[in-house]
């Protein structure tokens, strides 16, 4: 069997690559060109490194997919990391079919999920607790502190900390919808802060069935003020897991998502968002043995083949902290600054902990990790 990963300069293509290689799949890496030097081609792992034309990309996945296909006899299993090169997929999907295994969503899937309203109006109605919707426009008292953010930030290029403002007043709420909506051209998302902890709930699901799930409480973040999961935790929770497989079931949505949630003021989680592909911390599928990148590999490769997905090993997943050390030690710094010391001390024990998993470092494949080290240090010394 083989797989084709593509985007490998992100950081949480290396689980995919990593984890298919050592269950025998033979993984091939792609990446554009415009990417000088891709996290997955320093891998000890990939079978075959393949660059990809800057013009013409898609063109050159189709290619090197079907030649694939001739020299083996069978459709390799496409696996798409980034959410530019899933979207195109997406939109081509009967054409690549014809050279590849695809287990993804449809357009239709992609635009509801993607969309903080679809799914906040969608969740309201299949019973998930989401936030309370605010409206600007109406004279009444705002509840403060709450949170603006564009129905689709991702699309206009906003990096996670860009894709929403903490409004302390009606002022600073009216002046980033004001911005929101010139940006993106649709008014913006309004809704009642949460002031939990951030969960997540992360699967795979064909045709509307969960395949498998993986649920982590984020422990720390960077930026502090909200950016990307730094250090997580896999946590046992059959309540995001129901709450996710009802939206997953309502769309008929097949592929990879992480649902992403937030405890309000009792402790009770509500649906922030979805994130309908590979999200920053898919690592931790690999850390907690959770399978899903194998799963996901066989299934795609049996749908592309007319065949049953390969028997494979039953999972055992365990609990496991994971962190990305760089971003986590930076995280703590920042609350030091604020004069709160506790999170850089356990933000240290994790990065002394043998017993925590980096997201991104493994010693039997260095490779990936020093090339991010020194580009870490590039961007320092400039």
């Amino acid at each position: 069997m083989t797989a084709v990963v593509t985007d490998v300069h992100y950081r949480m293509s290396l689980a995919l690559v990593r984890d298919l290689a050592q269950a025998g799949v033979r993984v091939v890496c792609c990446e554009g060109e415009d990417q000088p030097a891709p996290l997955g081609f320093a891998s000890k792992y990939p079978a075959e490194r393949v660059t990809l034309p800057r013009s013409g990309e898609l063109d050159g996945l189709y290619r090197l997919c079907g030649r694939l296909t001739r020299e083996e006899g069978e459709r390799p299993a496409l696996l798409p990391v980034g959410a530019a090169t899933l979207s195109a997929l997406a939109g081509a999907r009967r054409e690549f079919s014809k050279v590849a295994g695809l287990l993804i969503p449809s357009p239709d899937q992609l635009d509801a999920l993607n969309s903080k309203e679809q799914v906040s109006r969608l969740g309201a109605r299949l019973g998930v607790p989401v936030p309370e919707p605010l409206d600007l426009s109406q004279p009444v008292e705002l509840p403060l502190p709450c949170v603006v953010k564009p129905l689709c930030g991702e699309k206009f290029g906003l990096s996670a900390s860009q894709r929403y403002v903490i409004a302390r007043s009606r002022a600073q709420a009216e002046s980033a919808a004001a911005r929101f909506q010139d940006l993106t051209g649709t008014p913006p998302l309004v809704q009642a802060y949460l002031p939990g902890g951030g969960l997540g709930c992360s699967l795979l699901a064909e045709e509307g069935e969960v395949l498998a799930s993986l649920c982590h409480r984020r422990l720390r973040e960077y930026p502090v003020s909200g950016g990307p999961s730094s250090c997580c935790l896999r946590v046992d929770r059959p309540d995001l897991e129901d709450f996710s497989a009802r939206l997953v079931r309502e769309t008929g949505f097949s592929g990879l998502a992480m649902f992403e949630f937030k405890e309000d003021q009792t402790g009770a989680p509500r649906l922030l968002e979805v994130n309908p592909r590979v999200w920053g911390t898919f690592p931790l599928t690999r850390a907690s043995r959770s399978g899903i990148p194998l799963l996901w590999c066989a299934r795609s490769w049996a749908r592309g083949n007319g065949k049953p997905p390969p028997p494979l090993p039953t999972p055992s997943p365990r609990a496991c902290r994971m962190q990305f050390m760089p971003s986590d030690l930076a995280a703590g710094l920042s609350w030091l600054k604020r004069g709160r010391p506790g999170p850089l001390l356990n933000a240290l024990a994790c990065w002394l902990d043998p017993r925590v998993r980096d997201g991104l470092w493994e010693w039997g494949d260095p490779g990936p990790g020093l090339m991010y080290y020194r580009s870490l240090l590039k961007k320092e010394r400039s």
